[in-house]
């Protein structure tokens, strides 16, 4: 009995382990597939993700990323302009409990750009203003610093200009509620605001290096000359593209103040001037173009001045002799020169200038453009005085745009600020002949090789060029005391790529230019500066075996037996 009994436990005991693992098997089991199906649903995330990642490689999974102004970028993607989250630094002056001129002064030390006066004026004033609207997180932190409960830093979005003062009047800047003001910024503003572009940067046509190597070397030439400004710009005679654009002094748009506004004009596009002697081949290429100048062995006087209509033309450097049309361009006589203009006549002078874009203004993105002044009555002395550059006032823009045409093959082209893809570049309209320009590329080489323009010459570079140096328009006449002294340049001259002008207003004599004021002794050494530490930068290699072929017209130029080394001082 004993025996059966055990024998039933052992059954029942062997019935509920059975039973004991037979669950555990099911719970194991629903276990597992609760495993297979979470690892299912996530492989099936990952693919469908992924998936549509590929589809859609655009599309922002939250409007977090997209900056609420679009970034501007060279052309080589360096930032140029960008909006981040920054520190402004607001006051509420009923609730400043400290001594407000302590205060004041504290601010002034933190910030030694504005006067403790300004800011003693802001924290007595009758409502919650701002201090400064923008502020580094270090100067946040010596503010908090003091303690002062009334002082609030609320987190606003900012521009920032990270290069500072470089293409400062390319960029331009915002104001304080984010709307551009000048430069693409105003020029791109609704652009730059688009929710579908924004998110993608602007990319202008100025390339960085380039853009501080002209700043660099024009701001050293206007100190060096103690000139009032300076202006620049290289362009690319193929695709109208403004590699770099410098107007001097400048100012950072990071830092608006009053004082700094009166630096903001535009003296590329938005100031004219009578650009001078630099005409003068533009007005040689249109002679040759309608066929008035065939023979540049032909040999004009210029021993005697023009005298007409109550003027008077002369060279200020005058040769003393007859010179054929290579002597006209490297001594620069303007004798010579307007009686070739006489002789095209108004007609096709005015029509060629009008094809240039001379009597409308500039063609660029830009806002700020200045309109040339015109002649009222283009009558025969205008047209004798205009071939060498007075008469008519333009910018140095219009200037670039000019020689690009006349060295590129003869075909004029808007000038842009924003980067051109290869085969995009506007299509242009034909002002010179293709000979006519080909000529006009020895002549410009034979100016910076034997004339006005020699210290414009960098060894390998083939650069080309004319100088000009024009007095200022004044009450009654002209001022003899004040000149706008400009070298308008193109290089290698075999095989044209860019445009490089300089411009100084008003420069003095000094020992470096030996007391000469002159574009040969000012404006062409920048030029010869520039390219020289920008022509590697853009993709010219310099080549001391390769240059321009004038061998045909070097024998045209009479070779005293004591020739000047230097440029002459003559009003060019």
């Amino acid at each position: 009995m004993t025996t059966l009994l055990a024998n039933s436990k052992k059954v029942q005991f062997s019935g509920k382990a059975k039973e004991i693992t037979a669950n555990a098997h099911f719970r194991l089991m629903v276990l597992l597939l609760v495993f297979l199906a979470a690892f299912t649903i996530i492989i099936g995330r990952l693919i469908s993700l992924t998936i549509l990642e590929d589809a859609i490689p655009n599309r922002a999974s939250s409007s977090a990323f997209v900056p609420p102004r679009g970034d501007i970028v060279d052309r080589n993607g360096v930032p140029l302009a960008r909006t981040i989250l920054g520190y402004a630094v607001r006051v509420v002056p009923a609730r400043v409990l400290g001594d407000k001129e302590v205060l004041a002064r504290q601010l002034a030390t933190i910030f030694p750009d504005t006067s403790a006066a300004y800011f003693l004026d802001k924290l007595n004033g009758p409502h919650p203003t701002y201090l400064r609207r923008r502020a580094l997180p270090e100067e946040v932190k010596q503010i908090h610093a003091l303690g002062e409960i009334g002082i609030e830093f609320p987190r606003e979005d900012e521009r920032l200009y990270p290069q500072r003062e470089l293409a400062a009047h390319v960029l331009g800047y915002v104001d304080a509620d984010g709307k551009g003001v000048m430069g693409m910024e105003r020029a791109l503003n609704d652009r730059l605001l688009d929710e579908k572009l924004r998110g993608t940067p602007s990319t202008l046509s100025i390339d960085s290096r380039a853009q501080a190597a002209l700043e660099s070397e024009l701001q050293d030439a206007m100190i060096m000359t103690e000139a009032r400004g300076a202006a620049g710009i290289i362009l690319d005679v193929q695709t109208g593209e403004v590699m770099a654009l410098a107007s001097l002094p400048l100012f950072d748009p990071n830092k608006i103040r009053r004082a700094s506004m009166k630096h903001q004009n535009n003296e590329v596009t938005q100031s004219v001037f009578e650009l001078g002697s630099t005409f003068k081949p533009l007005t040689i290429a249109a002679a040759l173009d309608a066929g008035t100048v065939t023979d540049l062995a032909v040999r004009y006087n210029a021993m005697e001045p023009i005298k007409v209509g109550g003027f008077t033309i002369k060279d200020d450097h005058s040769q003393g002799r007859y010179l054929n049309v290579p002597e006209t361009l490297v001594h620069s006589s303007n004798i010579v020169t307007a009686r070739i203009a006489d002789n095209l006549g108004q007609e096709a002078m005015e029509n060629m200038f009008r094809r240039l874009g001379f009597d409308e203004r500039p063609h660029i993105e830009l806002f700020e453009r200045g309109h040339p002044l015109w002649p009222r009555n283009w009558g025969r002395v205008t047209n004798m005085t205009v071939a060498y550059g007075h008469g008519i006032a333009v910018t140095p823009l219009h200037l670039a745009s000019a020689y690009a045409a006349m060295v590129n093959g003869g075909i004029w082209r808007p000038a842009t600020l924003l980067k051109v893809e290869p085969g995009e570049e506007a299509k242009g309209r034909r002002v010179f002949k293709a000979a006519t320009s080909a000529r006009m590329r020895q002549l410009l080489r034979m100016i910076v090789s034997d004339g006005t323009g020699r210290k414009a010459d960098a060894p390998g570079y083939r650069i080309g060029g004319k100088t000009g140096s024009a007095e200022k328009p004044s009450e009654g006449g002209y001022n003899k005391t004040s000149l706008v002294s400009t070298f308008a340049a193109a290089f290698p001259m075999d095989n044209p790529r860019y445009v490089v002008i300089a411009m100084l207003d008003e420069p003095k004599g000094t020992a470096e230019t030996s007391f000469q004021r002159t574009a040969g002794w000012t404006a062409a050494p920048i030029v010869q500066k520039v390219v020289s530490r920008v022509g590697p930068m853009l993709g010219v290699i310099p080549d001391e075996h390769r240059d321009v072929d004038v061998s045909e017209l070097t024998p045209l130029l009479w070779k005293p037996k004591t020739t000047a080394k230097e440029p002459n001082d003559a009003i060019e």
